[in-house]
């Protein structure tokens, strides 16, 4: 009876073991922070503003209603100066500064096969609302808005493995169960009704994305 009991209690120790083992939780919600440039499609921008592009920065939190399927909201900033006429304003300007406000709402299917993939692809798209400002030194500002739609694709690179230590304690501090550093493209039709000019354009960005 005593070797019976013995046998039993070795085959049911590692069993307590590997129940007391901590789970990772599914990932519900994702949170990204991006920073890159953006190209407009406005005609002779380089002319207008002595470049071909300017910065652009964005923050999104998207719920993920499947673990390949997101849908969120994003908003972003773009902003630059300089010494030419206004592109939107019309008149000759010393100094002009353009700014940006696109406002996403958008869908991802990301192609997870596996929990710990190292590289993931990704799609997306969606609903596009672009408010915009541009003051000419000296001679006020005009400003207003653009809908339209934009479409992006990348790549996600999984970071957990690269730091073992530091991705067990983002997730006991802040419960963030993955991140990974992207790379993407995005391009962007948004026109102002008025004027039928488009504000949109393409932005080569990467960031971080946070899933918990």
């Amino acid at each position: 009876m005593k070797k019976i009991i013995l046998l039993l209690m070795l085959i049911a120790a590692p069993l307590t073991v590997r129940a007391e083992e901590p789970v990772l939780d599914q990932p519900h919600w994702s949170f990204e922070m991006k920073a890159g440039r953006f190209a407009p499609s406005l005609a002779d921008w380089e002319l207008h503003y002595g470049k071909r592009d300017m910065p652009e920065y964005a923050l999104s939190l998207a719920y993920k209603l499947l673990r390949q399927v997101d849908i969120g909201i994003e908003g972003g900033l773009a902003k630059t100066r300089g010494p030419a006429t206004a592109a939107l304003h019309g008149s000759q300007a010393g100094n002009v500064t353009y700014e940006i406000y696109p406002v996403n709402a958008f869908v991802l299917f990301r192609g997870v096969a596996r929990d710990n993939q190292l590289v993931i692809p990704y799609i997306g798209g969606g609903f596009t609302k672009i408010l915009y400002r541009e003051a000419v030194e000296g001679q006020g500002s005009t400003h207003g808005s653009a809908n339209g739609y934009h479409a992006r694709g990348g790549l996600q690179f999984l970071l957990d493995g690269a730091d073992r230590d530091a991705a067990n304690a983002m997730y006991l501090d802040y419960g963030v169960i993955h991140t990974y550093f992207f790379v993407e493209t995005e391009y962007t039709v948004a026109k102002v009704k008025e004027v039928s000019t488009d504000l949109g354009g393409t932005a080569y960005l990467a960031g971080f994305l946070f899933e918990f």
